[in-house]
């Protein structure tokens, strides 16, 4: 059975995870800042003398792993629900302890610790990470296109990026958003220099409610505006693809590089798992939310039409077509990681072929 500790409710009007990573946690990694990098499952070396996280709670038969999730339990870890409700990791082997961050930014910190076995994360982190030496690589792609789009008021007049020149825009004092935001607007023939970047925190969707911005920036498509519609704030959305971003994966699934060379297999089964947990989702998407609702807390409520409503737009953005769900293209990874470094948001210099492996 499957383990969910609810360790502290995030509420829905919390910005994602801030990007950078402390520089303490530089400090807590010698032994894996010293780890071996390859992009290829069968390069990669002998397993450490100390046992891994998982190997050491390893009992009987099943292998057990702990997994910590970006936010708090939402339509987007539907897959992970399936997988477990209908048998794909006990076929695999596995006993699998889901985890909720007590704070948006430990997953991937404990992940990079060994604290946690997996953690879900994004692209651009990853590589932010791997550019302070945080040796941390994505296993899967589990989200393909950003979900976080330019929100601005229906009834504003603003029918394109470029013209929030001048305006107020709101963000979570997040540099990749403040990037992504300047990106847009000057893709876009406006001036990103003239924009009043107002610091809302958590706040994005009553800032944008009340008229306190012109426009927001962290704010998910299928979260973030489905609420300000359901609550009589209509928005108007730009995908920054269409105005310079790249075409970044929202949501990835994150190994540390000691934990790779310790369980790989172990990790491998779980991707073989979650694989079937998204075809069941993605062929039954009403049942797969029963049992995303199924665990659910007071202290955690989900509102149901909000998450079928975000399950309908997530299942075609995490759709890999011809590939396996959670394949990794390379040329993602290159272009994304050019962006970051273009906009200074890179501490040095990231070899990208290092950052992902494809199971």
């Amino acid at each position: 059975m499957t383990t969910i500790r609810y360790t502290r409710y995030l509420h829905h009007a919390i910005s994602r995870p801030a990007m950078l990573l402390s520089a303490l946690l530089l400090c807590m990694l010698p032994v894996l800042a010293g780890c071996a990098n390859t992009n290829s499952p069968a390069a990669s070396g002998p397993p450490a003398a100390a046992p891994s996280t998982s190997e050491a709670r390893a009992k009987g038969g099943a292998h057990k792993l702990t997994i910590m999730l970006d936010w708090y339990p939402n339509a987007v870890h539907s897959f992970l629900y399936a997988a477990e409700a209908e048998g794909y990791f006990a076929e695999e082997g596995l006993e699998v302890e889901i985890q909720m961050p007590a704070d948006t930014n430990d997953a991937l910190k404990l992940v990079a610790a060994g604290k946690v076995d997996l953690a879900l994360s994004y692209q651009p982190q990853v590589l932010m990470a791997r550019g302070e030496q945080i040796p941390v690589k994505s296993i899967a792609a589990l989200v393909r296109h950003p979900l976080n789009h330019l929100m601005v008021a229906a009834d504003s007049g603003i029918t394109r990026p470029g013209e929030l020149s001048g305006k107020q825009a709101g963000y979570s004092s997040v540099p990749l958003y403040e990037a992504m935001l300047n990106t847009m607007v000057k893709s876009d023939g406006g001036d990103p220099s003239s924009l009043k970047l107002v610091d809302v925190g958590y706040e994005l969707i009553p800032a944008l409610s009340t008229g306190r911005v012109d426009g927001i920036m962290g704010g998910f498509i299928n979260h973030e505006q489905l609420i300000l519609e359901q609550e009589g704030h209509p928005v108007r959305s730009f995908n920054p693809v269409d105005y310079g971003v790249p075409d970044y994966y929202e949501l990835v699934l994150v190994a540390s590089e000691q934990g790779l060379q310790d369980s790989q297999g172990f990790y491998q089964k779980f991707v073989d798992a979650i694989r079937k947990g998204q075809q069941y989702t993605a062929g039954h998407p009403d049942e797969a939310l029963k049992l995303l609702l199924a665990h659910q807390e007071d202290t955690a409520p989900l509102d149901e039409a909000i998450e079928q409503r975000s399950l309908e737009i997530l299942l075609p953005l995490m759709d890999a077509g011809s590939q396996p769900f959670g394949y990794q293209d390379s040329a993602s990874w290159e272009k994304v990681n050019q962006w970051l470094s273009e906009n200074g948001l890179l501490d040095a210099e990231v070899d990208v072929k290092n950052a992902f492996i494809n199971f």
